[in-house]
């Protein structure tokens, strides 16, 4: 197998991969969906009752939003992970208690306007959760705060006056095959890498499939009909409708493909492929090691 990356960010990456299977291709397609690990909120407790400032004025414990959609919103909030530091809960020493080996701690408390405030209303983002600092092995305080703080702007509620939202959140790993909240990898997908054959005897340089093509992958260069930037091709096939002689033809290639996908920022993009990799090694290993049984 072979890799050309042809674009790679924090978040996004798009890579050529040649000399694989479709089954191949489409198995790492869903282990970046449904296998690889990310934190996020799994628990959420809410302040009932009254909450007072610090000027003793009360402010009551509710919002325009349900407990269970606000709860939602933030198991859909990006947490930073790192899968060598944390552990799945049930797999932790503390049993499925919840500590710092397998969890992380968020807190949140603010108050919408006064009853003499100008503003109408306030909107709650993710990044006023505060990050409860717990002592981790091996990981300074500072470290911790600076890592797991976060810093993703995401409108929550908005509290109207004399509203006030008091919460405890707890985020833990999981997968995307147990909630989308952790799913790691989303627009997911892979396409053949395109052949595109002009034949110069039939084409007569009209240009017809040059304007029809979307993503000007053709272009025409001193009468000739020319393939341009290939790896824009998305097969679509206007090109060869619009061509009457049949001078295009537009075909993939099965052992080479376009592959591409984002992440939440949870994990970078080289992470979250270097993660699907093992973990697909690891179950081709655990599958060789049955097929031997078997013998």
């Amino acid at each position: 197998m072979e890799l050309e990356i042809l674009e790679l960010t924090d978040t996004k990456a798009k890579f050529i991969v040649s000399e694989i299977s479709p089954p191949a291709i489409n198995a790492l397609r869903r282990t970046l969906i449904a296998d690889v690990p990310k934190m996020a909120i799994d628990n959420v407790e809410f302040h009932l009752g009254p909450i007072r400032n610090e000027h003793g004025k009360e402010y009551e414990s509710i919002t325009p939003l349900f407990d269970e959609i606000i709860a939602h919103r933030l198991g859909m909030v990006p947490i930073p992970t790192d899968l060598d530091l944390f552990v799945f809960r049930d797999d932790c020493v503390c049993k499925g208690e919840g500590c710092p080996n397998c969890t992380i701690m968020y807190s949140l408390n603010k108050k919408g306007p006064s009853e003499d405030d100008k503003k109408e209303n306030l909107t709650v983002y993710s990044d006023e959760l505060q990050l409860v600092v717990q002592k981790v092995e091996g990981v300074s305080e500072k470290k911790y705060a600076e890592k797991f703080q976060i810093n993703k702007k995401i409108p929550l509620v908005r509290l109207n006056k004399s509203q006030a939202l008091l919460l405890y959140a707890t985020a833990e790993l999981g997968r995307g095959n147990d909630h989308a909240k952790w799913q790691v990898a989303q627009a997911v997908g892979y396409q053949y890498y395109p052949i595109i054959n002009i034949d110069k005897k039939k084409c007569d340089s009209g240009g017809s499939c040059v304007e029809s093509c979307p993503k000007n992958v053709l272009e025409q260069k001193k009468k000739e009909i020319i393939v341009a930037n290939l790896e824009n091709c998305n097969m679509c096939g206007t090109c060869e409708e619009v061509c009457s002689l049949g001078a295009v033809k537009v075909d993939g290639d099965d052992s080479k493909f376009i592959f591409q996908f984002e992440t939440d920022g949870a994990l970078s993009a080289k992470e979250a492929i270097t993660r699907a990799l093992v973990i697909l090694e690891d179950e081709f290993e655990e599958l060789r090691d049955l097929a031997g049984k078997l013998k």
